[in-house]
């Protein structure tokens, strides 16, 4: 049996959870001296993908077969292609390095190409098309159970870049807030709302069909203002936050049109770019002041 974790986004959690040996995300840790890693990588990379690449020097991976990479992510994707090249130089050890095709243009090819990276993936794993259907069904039940807002404080909706944890939604629950939007490793584990077709005939086409609709990285094909309106609606926020890590280079293209669909929604929004993935700039401050204002 293979042990599996991934780092990424848009990746099939239909097939992670067909192996029955998926850990979830890699963990990180971005309070911490990270010496290897800073020795490699460059100063664009953001912290979490310094903490995966110092634990994978010190052998704290060592437990793993395997880590599954998105292209759907940037520095997800640059990560891959580190650790391969150090593995290769005898500077590092540890778990096999895989990467995943997330195919996201909006068009037939996409979709058939992410069916045979599947294919190929699954073939790697050894998952047969029955272990593919258990996988479907117990991530369509996941699909299914929706996440609940309960309480009587108002909700301010957290935006922009996923943060590293929940240091961002303590700070907006510190305000006599409630927070929700999802921290990095819950972005990366999220397998979408749509449920995969059951009983296809092709599995793996059936998850290629849902991961292509359904993909929402950084670099998918969407309309990224359209989808946050729709989940400030959906979750009736009376306040939104967009907080954007230094390192994001991709995610930050889209604030002007985030940032108009939520004016037109008249929804309150504080906007902080360029800020540090440790959260120890001052943001906490601004983030109380913001809301205890609305509050009042």
């Amino acid at each position: 049996m293979t042990m599996i974790a991934y780092v990424g986004p848009d990746l099939p959690q239909d097939v992670l959870t067909a192996t029955g040996a998926c850990s979830g995300p890699v963990g990180w840790n971005v309070d911490r001296p990270l010496p290897a890693a800073d020795r490699w990588l460059e100063s664009k990379f953001p912290l979490w993908t310094r903490s995966i690449l110092q634990d994978w020097a010190d052998g704290a991976l060592n437990g793993l077969d395997a880590v599954l990479f998105s292209r759907g992510d940037d520095a997800a994707q640059r990560l891959y292609y580190y650790i391969c090249e150090l593995r290769q130089r005898g500077e590092i050890a540890g778990p096999e390095p895989m990467i995943f095709d997330t195919a996201t243009i909006q068009r037939a090819s996409s979709v058939a190409h992410m069916g045979k990276a599947i294919r190929r993936l699954a073939a790697h794993l050894g998952i047969d098309d029955d272990a593919l259907e258990q996988g479907i069904v117990a991530t369509n039940a996941l699909r299914i159970a929706a996440p609940q807002f309960g309480g009587d404080a108002p909700l301010c909706l957290l935006g922009g870049t996923p943060p590293p944890d929940a240091r961002i939604h303590a700070m907006i629950e510190a305000a006599g807030w409630r927070a929700a939007g999802p921290t990095l490793a819950q972005s990366w584990q999220n397998p979408g709302d749509l449920r995969v077709e059951e009983g296809s005939g092709d599995p793996c086409a059936a998850i290629a069909r849902q991961l292509h609709e359904a993909a929402q990285g950084s670099r998918a094909f969407r309309d990224h203002a359209d989808a946050l309106a729709a989940q400030a609606r959906h979750t009736r926020a009376s306040a939104v936050l967009l907080w954007f890590a230094e390192e994001d280079e991709a995610r930050i293209w889209h604030l002007p049109a985030q940032r108009d669909a939520l004016a037109d929604a008249s929804i309150p929004t504080l906007i902080l770019t360029r800020r540090d993935w440790r959260a120890n700039d001052g943001v906490a401050q601004e983030i109380a002041k913001f809301l205890k204002e609305l509050k009042a």
